[in-house]
């Protein structure tokens, strides 16, 4: 029995004829309309994520099966917590907080791919993701909650495999994510006015120098990266500048130099 495979990746509960999959199926001679609707009743839960998908036909009866991966963890998890992306600075700025039940779901659904040897473990892998994406598990920092999880705080939720909110807590979470939101403006605004400040104050100085100081000051590095002034800029203005008295056009003429002038006519 001959078979043909067909690998794409393509969006949870979108997938097509167009190209990359159509096209990839046609030399099959596999029922493509079959297929698409088949993969995306399959991917319908991983709406807004790529989802590797792997298509075998059979060349005699044309039969086929499909294999569905799934996306990466971070990418789960930036799906239960209804946020695009995880943290530019982990560290400070928090963006969603997410409950164990979400993580139960999220390693229940990545169990293939964890290594630990019980859910009690898997969970605690994807809960450590949390850590480096910025995002609270149960309103406190993931390494807090590895603690926790340590500590068998939530083995009820684990060894029921809870995996559902209530219309109630998801509202709580909504909430949450906004007001990490604000705070984390008012943070970036804090900084951004720190930034400038010392900039100014430092105007004419050497880029290191400046960048020394702003590093002092905690000042993250997306904007310390935004606000520094170009390569050579602050060596420049200094240099530019005129000496007083001096025209702005070149150096002074020497002193006498225009009287000399007047006494040849």
């Amino acid at each position: 029995m001959a078979e043909q495979t067909v690998e794409s990746l393509i969006e949870g509960g979108k997938a097509t004829a167009a190209p990359p999959l159509g096209p990839a199926l046609g030399p099959t001679g596999v029922n493509i309309g079959q297929v698409v609707a088949e993969i995306n009743k399959k991917t319908e839960s991983f709406k807004g994520m790529q989802v590797p998908v792997k298509v075998t036909v059979n060349s005699d009866t044309k039969e086929f099966s499909i294999e569905v991966g799934t996306p990466p963890a971070s990418a789960l998890i930036k799906k239960e917590a209804g946020i695009d992306k995880g943290s530019g600075n982990p560290n400070t700025d928090k963006v969603a907080d997410v409950l164990i039940e979400q993580m139960i779901k999220v390693a229940k659904m990545k169990e293939d791919n964890l290594l630990g040897k019980s859910l009690k473990e898997e969970v605690r892998e994807i809960v450590g993701t949390c850590n480096s994406m910025g995002i609270l598990v149960e309103g406190k920092p993931a390494t807090e909650t590895l603690k926790d999880i340590e500590l068998g705080k939530f083995d009820e939720e684990i060894r029921t495999e809870k995996t559902e909110l209530t219309a109630e807590e998801l509202k709580k979470l909504e909430a949450e994510k906004k007001k990490l939101a604000a705070e984390m403006e008012e943070r970036r605004a804090e900084f951004e006015a720190t930034a400038k400040s010392i900039i100014a104050k430092m105007e004419g100085k050497e880029r290191g120098e400046i960048k020394s100081k702003l590093h002092e000051a905690k000042i993250p590095e997306e904007i310390i990266s935004e606000f520094m002034p170009a390569e050579g800029a602050a060596s420049a203005e200094g240099a530019a500048a005129p000496k007083e008295g001096a025209p702005a056009g070149g150096a002074a003429p020497a002193e006498g130099g225009a009287a000399k002038e007047e006494k040849k006519e």
